[in-house]
């Protein structure tokens, strides 16, 4: 095998890699930036962190960057159906041919140890931080994490709060408090803060703040977003997506970019409340705060929940919240061993007295939302035949 992986094109290579992990060692990403920032010059890094909206934020602030003619990458996870969708340069995703010219640079670089050590979403980090060598602006939107995850291993110019609530709670605290520290810890100079919903999000900023400045002697500066009602999308984008818009247009004002609301109309947002059909939306989200937003984005109406959930998240919650806007639901089946027992979600839907439709047949007068994670869309796409193109 460790021959295998310094032959190995991309894809081969990926297959050796952890997809997840019970335990994060930043020390193998770190020794691997050390020697990659020996090859390169950083553009200016912008990251994005917290538990929902990364995504969309990142995203609305590269479109613009790149349609004010400033060379940017974004770098995004996961992907749902295409690998390339997580490495955006200027526009696109990122084409095979400079992935193969990433791959092969690293694989130069980094010895057989190295190679072998890190994992799936560490060294696609890799790859999206070589490639923005030539750039004016990287935006990282973080994984799980904040201050330990593996697009925390550059410096960054700003950082960018979305809003944080409980998620990976194995990962990175027991409380909505000890989650935003763990995320915010990963600030370098200055943070914006979006719109929250915890007002506890704020004290955990100033304790970052001071520990930052006991711990690293440094003072960081902390920016509040207090208004989320100035600028409006079109239609056609989900009502909560503004709030994430305002954080971009704070975020270009401190870039001292000029802003002209026009330019955010033809993002292209996959899979974050998107229409792919008059009475289809996919979303990628998978927890109860992307089920609160999605509840009040259908209020009033009845709709088909397509769903599954990894078993590590609060599916009981998540269907709780949403009940008032089921009609129906249907399990899509994934093939995947940290997908929640089927009978479980079973149990639950019955308890909730929720109909449930044991098999997905797409009825144009119905309404359908396919919800629960990115493995959930992905796989619902690809029963239908569906090509973002």
């Amino acid at each position: 095998m460790t021959t295998d992986l310094k032959k190995a094109n991309l894809e081969e290579f990926l297959k050796y890699k952890t997809l997840y992990y019970d335990k994060i060692d930043f020390s193998t990403v770190r020794n691997s930036w050390d020697i990659l920032s020996q090859e390169i010059k950083l553009p200016f890094v912008i990251h994005i962190v917290g538990t929902n909206g990364k995504g969309s934020t990142g995203r609305f602030l590269s479109h613009y960057l790149y349609k004010k003619n400033y060379k940017t990458l974004h770098y995004s996870s996961p992907h749902i159906v295409k690998f390339n969708e997580r490495i955006w340069i200027n526009g696109s995703d990122v084409s095979d041919l400079k992935l193969d010219e990433a791959h092969r640079f690293l694989q130069d670089i980094y010895d057989i140890e190295l190679l072998s050590k890190l994992t799936y979403f560490e060294y696609t980090t890799l790859l999206a931080i070589y490639l923005s060598k030539d750039m004016d602006y990287l935006v990282l939107e973080a994984g799980l994490g904040g201050e330990f995850d593996a697009t925390n291993v550059v410096p960054s110019d700003l950082s960018l709060i979305t809003t944080i609530d409980l998620d990976h709670q194995s990962f990175l605290g027991n409380t909505v408090e000890e989650i935003a520290i763990t995320k915010m810890r990963s600030v370098d100079t200055k943070m914006l803060v979006g719109y929250q919903i915890h007002d506890s999000v704020k004290q955990s900023a100033f304790e970052v703040q001071r520990q930052i400045k006991d711990e690293r002697n440094k003072d960081i500066s902390i920016e509040f977003l207090e208004e989320f009602n100035k600028y409006n999308l079109k239609e056609s984008f989900a009502s909560y997506l503004k709030r994430n818009l305002h954080l971009v247009i704070k975020c270009l004002e401190e870039l001292h970019i000029d802003i002209d609301l026009s330019l955010f109309e033809d993002v292209k947002l996959f899979g974050r409340c998107q229409k792919i059909a008059s009475n289809i939306t996919i979303d990628v989200g998978h927890n109860p705060l992307a089920a609160r937003v999605l509840k009040e984005e259908f209020k009033n109406k009845e709709i088909t929940l397509i769903y599954n959930s990894y078993a590590d998240k609060d599916y009981e919650e998540v269907l709780k919240i949403l009940k008032p806007i089921i009609k129906e639901i249907i399990i899509i089946d994934i093939d995947d061993n940290r997908m929640v027992e089927k009978n479980n979600l079973l149990k639950i839907i019955k308890d909730l007295n929720i109909i449930n439709i044991p098999s997905i047949e797409i009825n144009e007068n119905k309404e359908y939302l396919v919800f629960g994670s990115f493995l959930v869309v992905e796989k619902f796409l690809s029963m239908i035949g569906f090509n973002e193109k």
